[in-house]
């Protein structure tokens, strides 16, 4: 009995031995056609560099590598790399310089095509090549063909902007915490591009779509979101909220899906609404191309696109923007002082105001700069083998545009530790643009919605400091600005407020 508990012993040992060594030769074989990538920290051969750093700050650990291996650097998360861009010249090298090579979109959070019911692998942020670059110029189009810097998009702004202040008069001076009503009020925005027409707050389905855009985040701004995409088929076995997100995400897609099925045979062909109709209309156009991008895929997963990316981070970066406003209340008076000169009381601002609001202009984009809601871009990937620097990143590799080693160089700004508009004044009080401002990323796959985003903060931010004086439930010295961090960015802190009405 003795011999043969031995011998069982001996054979698992053994089998275990040798499932060890192939699994360590099949990772030595895969990173020996890696033998020229940057250099980086050493590596665990099965989980990387994974638990060496704090998922809700890895942007920290990766500006820590830079200083000590460059503007290049590679990590590893299980057993694939990952190369670190950072740096103004490093990131326009190759963002810019190299914008081809560096175009294609890695697998991010949430996005394992194999998992996820809703359409994640269509669209614009999640496609790479010709479906990416077709997309993006549709999409592109379709919003300057329904105003994009134009008055129709700036009215559907204020529309919203003016029901916002609306709201904010309501609590008449009580305490209040404005963080749902500006989603609202940013999403109706999308709505009304996407759909033709806004959202009542109590509507059933709006309601449903924030659920869905707030649930996505919520689980991507957790290390759930960072393990997931390393571990998809194993994350996925345990219960959690991401399950719940992908019942959200399979409703929402229904409600697109319906919306441009509703669509298909009242459409006027001359003058389509909204982004729906124009897309259907491509749709009939190339309704015989076997190879077309058009398609009810690409339709709900570009939506998608819109939702999630400019519902959250344009209502985010307005709600730091009123928080930073109670922590320095001399900047709240200098810009309502400048609105008044020349705004007035009498009309709404609106964005040809800018080029006449110099430090109003400046606070904004100073609140962006500081507030560094995305540290890291939206992860890239090589499109091809391509040498930089003296190292050689091969084609398929996952590439991270640490932007947030631009927006706190202290080469490139006059105060890049603290909120300071003069970082975009010149001597003179005139606006200065700065190349390192790139809250929108660089180059191919920089920000689609930049465009919408600059004209939505500005007509929000003052309009709503043109109606009202915000002031913290606590003294100002005693408010924290700083952003708490997640695993996919920075997120402003929650917190309530009084909107003083002005006279």
């Amino acid at each position: 009995m003795d011999i043969l508990l031995a011998l069982k012993t001996n054979v698992v040992s053994v089998v275990m031995a040798v499932l060890a060594l192939l699994l360590l030769w099949k990772i030595r074989g895969k990173q020996s056609s890696f033998e020229r990538l940057p250099p980086g920290p050493a590596t665990n051969p099965l989980l990387g560099n994974l638990f060496q750093f704090n998922i809700k700050e890895a942007y920290k650990y990766y500006l820590e590598l830079s200083k000590k291996y460059g503007s290049v650097v590679t990590i590893w998360l299980a057993n694939s790399p990952v190369v670190i861009i950072s740096g103004y010249q490093a990131l326009k090298d190759t963002m810019i310089g190299l914008g081809d090579e560096f175009s294609g979109r890695a697998v991010y959070p949430l996005r394992p095509k194999e998992l996820l019911t809703f359409s994640m692998c269509a669209g614009v942020l999640s496609t790479d090549g010709h479906r990416w670059k077709e997309m993006r110029r549709f999409t592109l189009m379709t919003l300057k063909n329904f105003g994009m810097g134009r008055r129709s998009i700036e009215e559907r702004v204020r529309e919203e902007a003016e029901n916002l202040v609306e709201m904010f008069k309501k609590f008449e001076g009580s305490a209040f915490s404005p963080a749902e009503m500006l989603m609202n009020a940013v999403s109706n925005v999308i709505c009304s591009i996407v759909f033709g027409h806004r959202f009542e707050l109590e509507d059933p389905q709006f309601k449903s779509l924030l659920r869905t855009v707030n649930a996505y985040f919520s689980v991507l701004s957790s290390p759930l979101g960072q393990i997931y995409n390393i571990f998809p088929r194993l994350v996925s076995l345990f219960p959690g909220k991401h399950h719940q997100l992908f019942k959200g995400l399979e409703e929402a897609r229904e409600y697109f899906k319906g919306e441009a099925q509703a669509r298909m045979n009242i459409l006027d062909s001359s003058c389509p609404q909204d982004f729906i109709e124009a897309f259907v209309l491509k749709m009939k156009e190339e309704k015989d191309k076997p190879n077309t991008e058009y398609h009810f895929d690409s339709l709900i997963s570009v939506i998608w696109n819109m939702f999630s990316a400019g519902t959250e981070t344009t209502s985010s970066t307005i709600r730091h923007a009123l928080l930073l406003m109670m922590k320095h209340p001399d900047v709240q008076e200098r810009v309502q002082k400048e609105i008044d000169e020349i705004v007035g009381q009498n009309r709404w601002p609106s964005i040809e105001d800018r080029q006449i609001l110099p430090y109003t202009d400046a606070v904004i984009h100073e609140v962006q700069r500081n507030m560094d809601l995305a540290p890291i871009a939206v992860p890239h990937k090589m499109m091809c083998d391509t040498e930089y620097n003296g190292y050689v990143i091969p084609k398929g590799v996952t590439v991270y545009p640490l932007l947030s080693s631009v927006l706190m160089d202290p080469k490139l700004w006059k105060n890049p530790n603290c909120f300071d508009p003069e970082n975009f004044l010149d001597a003179d009080g005139r606006f200065q643009k700065n190349d390192a401002f790139v809250v929108f990323g660089m180059g191919k796959r920089a920000c689609l919605g930049e465009a919408l985003a600059r004209i939505e903060l500005f007509i929000f931010f003052t309009s709503l400091l043109q109606h009202f004086t915000f002031k913290a439930t606590v003294p100002a010295e005693e408010l924290d600005t700083t952003p708490t961090n997640c695993s996919f960015g920075r997120i402003p802190r929650t917190y309530n407020c009084y909107a003083i009405p002005r006279k």
